[in-house]
């Protein structure tokens, strides 16, 4: 049966520094650079949710939901933060893309309907730079 999709894309700022809490200043200076610095990014972070198509129907599920889930678990919680010191889950994870769209995807999954599945969560610090999340099927 096909499956139709969609994608909300949504930005916050946020600042972040990368360490590693088991090393030492030099260490992280070594492997992070000068992004051991906190500095900020403006984050693009797309949520692309599916069901199967159905006779009839037109809609994945009601945009305001989904627009409201992202708003409580992502831009609300995220945008204008220091992630590395305001969100617990980065507490001991440094906040890369990668740790972020992990994050994001957590947050997001329980919250849809039932017959509704999160296919993707991309999350990109910039134009050259993005990590995804791509659910199994």
């Amino acid at each position: 049966m096909a499956r139709l999709r969609l994608t909300r894309s949504v930005s916050f700022r946020a600042h972040h520094r990368l360490t590693d809490p088991h090393a030492s200043a030099e260490e992280n200076r070594r492997r992070f650079g000068s992004t051991v610095e906190t500095h900020a990014h403006h984050y693009r972070c797309e949520v692309g949710v599916s069901r199967s198509l159905r006779d009839g129907e037109a809609a994945v599920m009601d945009l305001p939901v989904l627009d409201r889930i992202i708003a409580e678990e992502v831009t609300g919680p995220f945008e204008g933060r220091h992630l590395h010191a305001e969100v617990p889950a980065f507490a001991t994870v440094p906040p890369t893309c990668e740790a972020i769209a992990r994050e994001v995807y957590r947050r997001i999954s329980g919250r849809l309907p039932q017959d509704v599945h999160l296919d993707r969560v991309l999350i990109a610090e910039d134009d050259t730079l993005h990590a995804e999340i791509i659910a199994d099927r």
